[in-house]
């Protein structure tokens, strides 16, 4: 199970000095393109969940793999916790085809770049998606272990205040900008 929480209004320059200053190492750089799926009556969002076909470009590499994967909200109290599957896929078009197959719909194409450093167990994600679609940077802390999560987010200089577990649709709604995105995610 992964634990998640979101810092948003970050200062990237100071997450990577404070990352590097730890001894973090950076383990991913790259452009993302989300592909989020739902059946027709959608039953797998109002379950707080969803299909995904993820295609990575690593930016110093120019490498590119494809990830197939399912997520579920398990609860949302101090942390997001979700129920992933998640596979390595050799074609990004028959991945499309399979869920396509499965009788799932695209309900939406979402890119960012994502630069993620590992300390310890726990994973720092800084995520910058397209302007028009989230016009700020954001950190998400990923990690199985509470405290860990929990050190990590003291570490870069917040506390669990600072942090959300909301989803960055529900934060883009509370701030007042109208998310083109499907209700539940």
């Amino acid at each position: 199970m992964e634990l998640e929480v979101k810092i948003l209004d970050i200062d990237i320059a100071h997450i990577r000095q404070t990352m590097t200053a730890l001894g973090a190492k950076r383990v991913k750089n790259e452009l993302q393109e989300n592909y989020i799926h739902d059946f027709p009556d959608g039953r797998l969002l109002k379950n707080k969940g969803y299909a995904r076909i993820r295609k990575v470009v690593d930016q110093d590499t120019g490498e590119t793999k494809v990830f197939m994967t399912t997520k579920k909200l398990l609860s949302r109290e101090v942390y997001k916790k979700m129920e992933e599957h998640e596979t390595l896929i050799e074609d990004f078009s028959a991945g499309l085809g399979i869920f396509q197959a499965l009788g799932l719909e695209l309900l939406e194409n979402v890119k960012k770049s994502r630069e993620s450093y590992q300390y310890k167990d726990t994973l720092v994600e800084i995520d910058i998606n397209e302007k028009h679609y989230v016009p700020f940077p954001y950190l998400e802390v990923e990690s199985h272990s509470e405290e860990e999560l929990e050190e990590v987010v003291k570490l870069l200089g917040y506390t669990m205040e600072d942090t959300s577990s909301l989803s960055i649709y529900e934060i883009l709604e509370a701030r007042g900008l109208k998310p083109n995105s499907p209700k539940g995610l």
